[in-house]
């Protein structure tokens, strides 16, 4: 086992004080080794949200197209098998399958050439399978990477 703590990748859709949405890619490093219970083997954990959730799995059809739209609640959301899209008002698209994550916060956006938030979709010839973690706390502003 590695003693240097992990470090994971992640997409961050966020908006910033003019109200557009961009992407950054962030690093999850706040990691601990412990056991998750007794007599449990030590394994790194990190704890990135307290307070009420909603978790939910949602399959997007093969050549699904979400238009502009903001995310519902700030959001995790964790592609379990398929592959599948996201761009931001900034012209940015990012293209993500299993393993790669995404953290959506892209709320408050203001319409800027018929764009608000995002637009999402399906790519290839297979659902994109999506696992959703949904916050109940409001979203945070202008604030890229606010989870280390």
């Amino acid at each position: 086992m590695s003693d240097e703590t992990p470090k994971i990748p992640y997409w961050y859709l966020w908006t910033d004080e003019h109200g557009v949405s961009h992407q950054k890619r962030c690093v999850l490093t706040d990691f601990e080794m412990k056991a998750m219970g007794p007599g449990a083997a030590p394994q790194w954990q990190g704890s990135k949200t307290h307070g009420g959730m909603a978790v939910m799995v949602t399959i997007q059809p093969v050549g699904w197209v979400g238009e502009w739209h903001e995310n519902p609640r700030p959001q995790w959301i964790i592609p379990l098998s398929g592959r599948w899209f996201v761009e931001s008002m900034d012209g940015t698209r990012v293209e993500m399958g299993p393993g790669e994550i995404s953290f959506g916060e892209d709320q408050n956006t203001r319409k800027l050439d018929g764009r608000t938030g995002h637009r999402s979709g399906t790519i290839g010839d297979e659902p994109a399978v999506l696992m959703v973690v949904q916050f109940d706390a409001p979203p945070t502003i202008g604030q890229p990477c606010r989870f280390a």
